[in-house]
C-alpha cells in the first residue's frame, strides 16, 4: 500500500531546507518514536530506502532452523487418531 506525499522546501536567506513527512498511520504501523534516527540510502533516483538501526523487534518471531539458512515453516497438523465423539454417531434402535 502505498502513502503519496508531498517533499515541501522552505527557502531561508542563506540555505535551504527539504522535508518529506510521514503519514501518521504510516508512522504508528512502523512504531517510530519521536526522536529516532534514520538513515536515509539512495537506491535509485527513483527510490530511497530508508535504515531504521534501532527499530524495534517483530512480532512476528521467525526461527531458523540449525544450518539452514531459511526460516523454518510450522509443521502441519497430524490427523487425529482418536474415535469420534459419541455425541455424534448415530443411536441405534432398541
Amino acid at each position: 500500500m502505498g502513502f503519496p506525499t508531498k517533499v515541501q522546501l522552505i527557502d531561508r536567506k542563506n540555505s535551504q531546507q527539504w522535508y518529506i513527512n510521514f503519514p501518521s498511520a504510516l508512522a504508528q504501523a512502523m512504531q517510530f518514536s519521536r526522536g529516532e534516527l534514520v538513515e536515509w540510502l539512495v537506491e535509485s533516483k527513483n527510490q530511497l530506502v530508508l535504515n531504521r538501526p534501532q527499530a524495534p523487534a517483530s512480532v512476528l518471531k521467525k526461527t531458523l532452523r540449525p544450518g539452514s539458512s531459511t526460516p523454518s515453516k510450522p509443521s502441519p497438523a497430524k490427523p487425529s487418531t482418536e474415535p469420534a465423539s459419541s455425541a455424534f454417531s448415530k443411536k441405534s434402535k432398541p
